[in-house]
């Protein structure tokens, strides 16, 4: 009698499973309308009912909410460090002007073509590499970033999420986006809705 009432309740579990299933594919196939035609010619059924199998149980939702919760807080991390090293300059060229008005005004007036000069050298080499340490730190952010989307990237294909896999291709990078906004989408209308009506 336990063996019939646990095969009825794994019948159930698997009709519910198929239910739910056949819910996120018919979802996911709204959503990718929205899409342009060019992403939508790449998605197929079988990609998107792969996508919807992968989101079944819910910790793909999860995982994305992570890694976007990561992203955002790597994101704004660089752009403090960014603001922190213009900053860093902004007082550096304040000083370096107020340094030079204060040698200036020191100055006797048959120097002042001599020490002007010297002072325009020394401004172009401070900008100079003001310029190379913003570069610098622009690259620093481009890689840093670089390294989130692979990692990014990674995770999903170890979850098992249809179209992911470490790329650096520009049309594989926003097919990956668009599956990343319709994941998200649908977690939206899980929250707005619940669950179990999408």
């Amino acid at each position: 009698m336990e063996r019939y009432a646990g095969a009825l309740e794994e019948a159930a579990d698997g009709a519910r499973q198929q239910e739910r299933h056949y819910q996120l594919l018919s979802a996911l196939q709204s959503l990718v309308k929205e899409l342009p035609s060019s992403f939508q010619q790449r998605l197929s059924y079988t990609t998107l009912s792969d996508l919807a199998l992968a989101l079944l149980d819910g910790t793909v939702f999860e995982i994305v909410q992570g890694l976007l919760e990561i992203q955002h807080l790597t994101e704004k991390s660089l752009y403090n460090q960014r603001l922190r090293l213009q900053n860093e300059h902004r007082v550096l060229r304040q000083a370096l002007r107020q340094r030079h008005q204060d040698a200036q005004q020191a100055c006797r007036p048959h120097n002042l073509p001599v020490l002007q000069a010297a002072q325009q050298r020394e401004l172009e080499a401070v900008e100079h590499r003001i310029r190379e340490e913003q570069r610098a730190m622009d690259r620093k952010i481009v890689l840093e970033l670089d390294r989130k989307v692979a990692d990014q990237q990674s995770t999903l294909e170890k979850a098992g999420v249809a179209g992911f896999y470490v790329t650096t291709n520009p049309q594989e990078l926003m097919l990956q986006m668009n599956l990343l906004e319709l994941i998200r989408k649908l977690q939206q209308r899980g929250c707005q809705a619940g669950r179990a009506a999408l």
